[in-house]
């Protein structure tokens, strides 16, 4: 999983970062389904995948807020 930048994800539309912010939560559950099964090798994975569902819910929340704002 390459590593995204916050500003990739600023130019990104609310649409776009709602389906990644659900295929990232989808992504986690499965890592951790595979933690609970002993299969998940890169336990790392599951930190960077938190870490970067918060980068999108960051840039989400701000497109959000210009929306209201005017």
């Amino acid at each position: 999983m390459p590593q995204t930048k916050y500003k990739e994800l600023e130019s990104l539309s609310l649409s776009e970062l709602e389906e990644k912010y659900e295929s990232l939560k989808k992504e986690l559950f499965n890592l951790r389904l595979q933690l609970k099964l002993q299969k998940l090798t890169d336990t790392s994975r599951i930190w960077k995948t938190k870490k970067l569902i918060a980068k999108v819910s960051t840039a989400r929340h701000k497109l959000e807020g210009q929306k209201q704002n005017g």
